[in-house]
């Protein structure tokens, strides 16, 4: 790739070139979270350490985003611990790279250092129900791969960060019920001749994130054939932007991703686009750690109101410009709990 087509290629939305050094200081960040914090009994921020049965058998598993607790909005001993803090804030996982999801936008001088997007709505909704003030949170950038640790390990109360509900992460961690419909897509050079997830991905070489289901779908389709058998899945990288900018280095040919974050990327740099529809269907939730189940509870009992009085008005705001007109995620998705 010659100096002027790199150039070209990192002109979209001020610059992603500066997105990839916030990506390397997400990594950072996250492996300096300190290991101090911990609940009851040492089992970490929000939980009792035994899921109780809260979550289903992975081989029972059909619908994962219909199998979240009723809602409730009792405290407990999770809320509790929460409340009883010296610094009474709720301690969250972010992402601070993805476009209008949870991101510093370097071109609004308003918005100062402050984390804005969908995602960090509602992460500000659930911080006013539980503490009564939106802006008692602790955002923590967490890289795609880590999420789960995160929440293990007790560095985190939740995670909010772009992340699918699936059977087998809730052997893992606890989710709220769904507050966004995607599935994944491609996204790659305009002029790449790719046309979406088909044959056109022959002798590619496909991005995707660790930690994600873009890259469990990569490899599962590896294996019944469905991916084509010349198409290269490269190694993963810990952040899913970090797709995009080995995709303007011509380190690869495509992403896999989510739509909706696809969607994103594709406004930054206008020399990518999506190709082809999506060919899953997948939902976001909220991710709490396992037996924190008065959190969960209320997480779904605040979620239920957002859906109806804020929940629309973020989606016009952070994902309608990028996502545009009768998009198949331009309504909530309706919650069932198990």
């Amino acid at each position: 790739m010659t100096v002027r087509r790199l150039r070209a290629s990192l002109k979209g939305w001020g610059g992603v070139g500066a997105m990839a050094v916030a990506c390397v200081t997400a990594l950072v960040l996250a492996l300096l979270l300190p290991n101090s914090a911990h609940g009851d009994g040492g089992t970490g921020l929000g939980g009792q350490g035994l899921a109780r049965g809260t979550q289903a058998r992975a081989a029972q598993c059909t619908e994962p985003q219909n199998l979240s607790l009723s809602p409730s909005g009792a405290d407990g001993t999770t809320i509790d611990a929460i409340k009883n803090r010296k610094d009474r804030r709720l301690i969250v996982g972010v992402d601070q790279n993805s476009y209008h999801w949870g991101y510093r936008d370097p071109n609004n001088p308003k918005a100062g250092s402050d984390l804005e997007g969908f995602d960090i709505d509602v992460v500000h909704a659930i911080a006013k129900d539980i503490l009564g003030d939106e802006n008692a949170v602790q955002f923590r950038a967490i890289p795609t791969s880590q999420r789960i640790p995160a929440i293990q390990r007790g560095k985190v109360d939740m995670v909010v960060r772009t992340m699918t509900i699936t059977c087998e992460r809730l052997q893992q961690v606890a989710f709220s019920a769904p507050y966004f419909k995607t599935g994944q897509q491609v996204l790659a050079a305009a002029k790449s001749g790719i046309t979406g997830y088909d044959k056109s991905l022959a002798g590619k070489t496909i991005c995707s994130a660790a930690g994600s289901t873009a890259y469990d779908r990569l490899t599962k389709d590896r294996k019944t054939g469905r991916l084509a058998p010349s198409a290269s899945i490269a190694p993963p990288v810990p952040n899913q932007l970090d797709c995009l900018v080995r995709l303007q280095l011509g380190e690869a040919d495509a992403v896999v991703t989510d739509g909706a974050l696809a969607a994103s990327q594709a406004a930054q740099d206008p020399t990518v686009e999506l190709k082809g529809g999506t060919f899953t269907t997948e939902y976001y939730g909220v991710a709490m750690k396992l037996g924190s189940d008065d959190l969960v509870r209320r997480v779904n009992r605040i979620l239920a109101d957002y859906r109806r009085n804020g929940w629309q008005q973020s989606y016009d705001k952070w994902l309608a410009p990028t996502l545009g007109a009768n998009s198949r995620t331009e309504n909530p998705p309706v919650a069932q709990y198990k």
